[in-house]
């Protein structure tokens, strides 16, 4: 921890230099849902750089869920906190300097409806992660049978889901003077623009008529929801990054936020109000979001799970340490090339090899320190957004994707490891809604014993862990019970062995056919 004895990080001790943007934001213009880290260190780094070229009323009021943490040390730090980007070869600390108050939902529910209810603001923003959209894994519309959601829609207290929230702020502004108004999700979700449209016009049409036929049509007409990817490798803050802030800033910042040096952001430029100049922040408009969003969603967050789960089976409790075990760099290269990389299309403006290097060189970011626990947790939620498609695909063309089932492997065998069998630290320490509902499957079905391997994995993919799709293809359940039987009996790095023998086997047999085919034509 640094020294008591230093002042603590406020509007007059921040050092000039370090400061993001120079005048504080006089106005709101944003509301943020989730004040968490990646927010702190995202979005509201590209907004200081936007104020920081072009003026504007675009200060931005963050809202966290539950937690008080972070909006108690932001107010007592009159909003400031700083950003310690680090790598192995520097490390800069800046100051933002854009928020102009936080909330507490779960504290100050009338206080974020007011907020997002008033004329001056024109965007909505949202980093609650896939969890927090309250959507059913089978339809991806709202999960009416969810109590909270249920409850929220009932209206006799506060709302408590990010969805209900949005619906109801909107439910005042539309009473109040109707300014339009855009959402705009920054969460890894495919399509989360239209994905977040779906699920508050849902919330909408199930309201009580009147409330409905009052609302719905200036929803349809005067609320935006456009799609946006968003990149930053944030790890969780640790004591280290609060002591390299008083070392280089000399103060206290209590919730200072670390980060990678790369930040990429792209959007639609679908904003029904105005929004800041993101462009001179580094952000990137185009009109079409999802070839960024599907290269970030797979490349990226399908090969980081990847590694984390077989990192932390391995024992690594850091993502560069996991990257450094030549078994999981090569199994990490081959979910990527093989199989992820064929289910998208490249954007024309994206050099495919320097994108690879860049992302094994994040990866290996030893300074950072990115734990494995930390990218491993709530997998159940990020695997549907990653695996599906790409499995569905090679499966329809008779390949076998043996990487994209060892990663639905380790997963298993880290958050609901067979009876018997210890993932490990690091895996225990994964956070994930649907563990105990995966342990009572696996309980009933015990992975690891070769008799009811398949069974059991059948039995968690007719769970909707997956989605539906891949229910039809027992083959894939099979060879995903095959690699926990080999994680439990001889570990992940004879597992990720078994995967390349078999795609190097089925390269061979396909290299063979093709001689053969040759052969006889000739």
């Amino acid at each position: 921890m640094p020294p008591t004895s230093l002042p603590r990080l406020g509007r007059t001790t921040v050092p000039p230099h370090a400061l993001g943007y120079r005048r504080p934001p006089a106005e709101t213009g944003i509301v943020h849902l989730g004040l968490g880290n990646f927010h702190r260190a995202h979005q509201a780094v590209h907004t200081a750089a936007a104020l920081a070229h072009t003026d504007g009323p675009w200060g931005i009021l963050g809202v966290a869920g539950r937690s008080t943490t972070v909006a108690r040390a932001l107010r007592e730090q009159e909003m400031r906190y700083a950003v310690v980007e680090i790598s192995p070869g520097r490390t800069e600390v800046t100051v933002p300097a854009v928020h102009t108050g936080a909330l507490v939902a779960a504290e100050q529910p009338d206080d974020v409806l007011d907020a997002l209810a008033a004329p001056g603001t024109a965007v909505i923003t949202m980093t609650v992660t896939e969890h927090g959209y309250t959507f059913s894994p089978r339809t991806h519309g709202l999960d009416f049978d969810a109590p909270v959601v249920r409850a929220d829609l009932r209206g006799d207290a506060p709302p408590r889901t990010t969805i209900g929230q949005i619906v109801r702020g909107l439910q005042r502004r539309r009473r109040a003077h109707a300014t339009p108004v855009t959402v705009l999700s920054c969460d890894n979700l495919v399509g989360n623009g239209d994905q977040t449209k779906r699920l508050v016009h849902e919330f909408a049409e199930a309201l009580p008529a009147a409330e409905r036929d009052d609302l719905m049509p200036w929803l349809q007409s005067a609320v935006t929801f456009p799609s946006s990817m968003v990149d930053r490798i944030v790890p969780a803050t640790t004591d280290v990054y609060r002591e390299a802030v008083a070392a280089r800033l000399g103060v206290r910042d209590a919730v200072p936020v670390p980060a990678e040096p790369f930040s990429m952001w792209v959007m639609e430029d679908r904003f029904a109000a105005g929004r800041p100049g993101w462009e001179h922040g580094g952000a990137l408009f185009t009109d079409d979001v999802e070839p960024y969003e599907l290269l970030k969603l797979r490349l990226l967050n399908g090969t980081h799970s990847l590694i984390a789960y077989l990192g932390a089976l391995d024992g690594r409790e850091t993502i560069p340490d996991a990257i450094a075990r030549p078994f999981i760099a090569d199994a990490a290269r081959s979910v990527l090339h093989d199989e992820y990389l064929p289910s998208l299309t490249v954007p024309a403006d994206v050099d495919l090899d320097d994108y690879v290097r860049q992302l094994f060189d994040r990866w290996g970011n030893s300074a950072l320190g990115h734990r494995t626990r930390q990218v491993g947790s709530d997998g159940s939620v990020k695997l549907r957004q990653r695996v599906p498609d790409p499995a569905l695909l090679h499966l329809r063309a008779g390949r076998m994707p043996h990487h994209l089932a060892l990663t639905v492997a380790a997963y298993l065998c880290c958050v609901a490891p067979p009876p018997g069998f210890s993932p490990g630290p690091q895996a225990a320490a994964m956070v994930d809604p649907a563990r105990e509902r995966l342990a009572s499957i696996t309980g009933r079905a015990p992975l690891g014993s070769r008799a009811a391997d398949a069974c059991g994995v059948e039995a968690v993919l007719a769970s909707g862990l997956l989605g539906d799709g891949l229910t039809e293809h027992p083959a894939f359940a099979s060879r995903i019970a095959e690699l926990i039987g080999v994680i439990v009996r001889h570990g992940p790095a004879a597992a990720a062995a078994d995967a390349f023998g078999a795609v190097a086997t089925a390269d061979a047999r396909a290299v063979g056919a093709a001689e053969g085919v040759a052969q006889a034509a000739r």
